[in-house]
């Protein structure tokens, strides 16, 4: 009877949007949006600066200086959390010893992971993440304070209050909370995650990877509390020749998994977040810049960066110091724990709604050349009690047009060309969660097709 009247529900809602959302308001995410606390993480934040440098090769044997004391002051934080929520995160520790440019000796590099298992469909896995290591202006130099208070124990605090909110709710999909070393040395910490969920067997739907995240200040001296950006690649990294042809031929350059993970994570905020935005950026990152998303992207899995929407250079990779009046070095009092929140909220808001939500349709195909209508067909997934069929114009940068599909696995689009819109689908469980929009083919799949890409040295 649920199923039947969730039909009922969709068949009467709007066949334009201004972007895509889910299909029934959920109480859940705008109680958990409520429980973000910046007190919380201000004291987080204050714990790491407090530990003086966190550079990838610093102190690992003291309790009061550098990545070795905060690695293990994480690793309590997460074990603190998960005995008020009795037990139910489990914490790992992979690792792996590595050498490369910016690192020229044998260094171990160790990550701090909290899991936190679905209960329904605990394969499937939302994970959000943030990097530990800090860094002076010579990347090298490891003695020198390096308090890392914006890059990145910011994203590192909105890490540990997702964890604190969500663990006290139970979903479907397994949420893993994940704090990252040696990002500024090679982007280690992300490459050892990757393998580490690809050893698990994890099907990774999404990876919410916050990299400078509590500033509102620019560089210019503009003020921005209501924009954050969230970075997405536009087609594969893993994408074979062979794909690369089809895609190139028939579109998906702006429809890559992560790409349409950005657009779901933009629904999110203009639902659940007052005077707060998400601009989407088509890039994998800042010019010429990377993060600990990249390397999820190599072993194929869907993931975005978020950063704060005006950065101040200023307070990124320089030495602590004053010139002409002019202070320089990443501290705490460079932080707006206010828009932190905001950015907290987001996160929080969007592994709840994932985690709840179904997995995306799988095999999705589509099919209507020289024929006035189109046609979508996809394979069933568990926990999915409808389907939604989405389409756009071709230039249009959010989902507009959907129509409901019920249970059906296939709908026809009669009188809609298929060479004039881009099309997707979406699934939806019965008490309305909503999945991302997947589009056709392995341009779109979050499930990528072919080997992934090798890791970078």
């Amino acid at each position: 009877m649920r199923s039947i009247a969730l039909a009922a529900l969709l068949a009467t809602l709007p066949a334009v949007a201004a972007a895509q959302t889910a299909s029934v308001e959920q109480p859940l995410l705008h109680e958990v949006v409520d429980q973000v606390e910046a007190d919380r993480m201000r004291a987080d934040i204050t714990a790491l600066v407090g530990f003086g440098t966190r550079h990838t090769m610093s102190e690992t044997q003291s309790e009061t200086r550098g990545i070795g004391a905060a690695r293990r002051w994480t690793e309590r934080e997460f074990r603190r959390i998960s005995a008020e929520c009795g037990g139910c995160l489990e914490i790992a520790l992979p690792a792996d010893t590595v050498t490369g440019p910016r690192i020229p000796t044998p260094t171990e590099i160790v990550n701090v992971v909290a899991i936190q298992r679905g209960t329904t469909d605990p394969n499937r896995v939302v994970v959000i993440s943030g990097h530990i290591d800090s860094r002076v202006s010579d990347v090298m130099n490891f003695t020198d304070d390096a308090p890392g208070a914006n890059d990145d124990a910011s994203g590192v605090a909105a890490v540990l209050e997702a964890a604190r909110v969500l663990s006290k709710h139970r979903f479907d999909a397994t949420l893993v909370y994940a704090v990252l070393s040696g990002e500024e040395q090679g982007l280690f910490g992300g490459r050892i995650l990757a393998d580490y969920a690809r050893a698990q067997g994890w099907v990774v739907e999404a990876n919410l990877n916050n990299d400078i995240v509590g500033n509102s200040e620019g560089s210019s001296g503009v003020r921005d509390t209501t924009r954050v950006r969230v970075f997405s690649e536009g087609t594969k990294t893993v994408e074979t020749e062979e794909q690369e042809a089809r895609r190139r031929y028939n579109g998906g350059e702006v429809d890559s998994s992560s790409r349409n993970l950005a657009r779901y994570i933009d629904g999110i905020a203009d639902r659940y977040l007052a005077n707060f935005d998400v601009d989407m950026i088509y890039r994998t990152d800042r010019f010429g810049r990377g993060g600990d998303q990249v390397e999820m992207l190599r072993a194929g899995f869907p993931a975005v960066r978020i950063s704060e929407g005006a950065e101040h250079y200023d307070r990124q990779h320089q030495d602590l110091r004053t010139e002409n009046g002019r202070a320089y070095g990443d501290t705490i009092e460079g932080i707006d724990f206010d828009y932190l929140t905001q950015v907290a909220r987001l996160n929080i808001a969007t592994m709840a709604s994932l985690g709840n939500a179904p997995m995306v349709p799988a095999d999705v195909a589509i099919e209507g050349a020289v024929r006035p209508d189109t046609t979508l067909r996809w394979s069933a997934v568990p926990g999915a009690a409808g389907y939604r069929v989405w389409w756009r114009s071709t230039t249009s940068p959010q989902w507009t047009y959907s129509r409901s599909a019920g249970a059906a696995t296939s709908l026809v689009l009669e009188g809609i060309p298929i060479d004039d819109y881009f099309f997707g689908v979406s699934a939806i469980s019965e008490d309305g969660y909503e999945s991302p929009v997947v589009f056709p083919g392995p341009a779109g799949a979050f499930v990528s097709v072919g080997d992934p890409a090798p890791a970078a040295n």
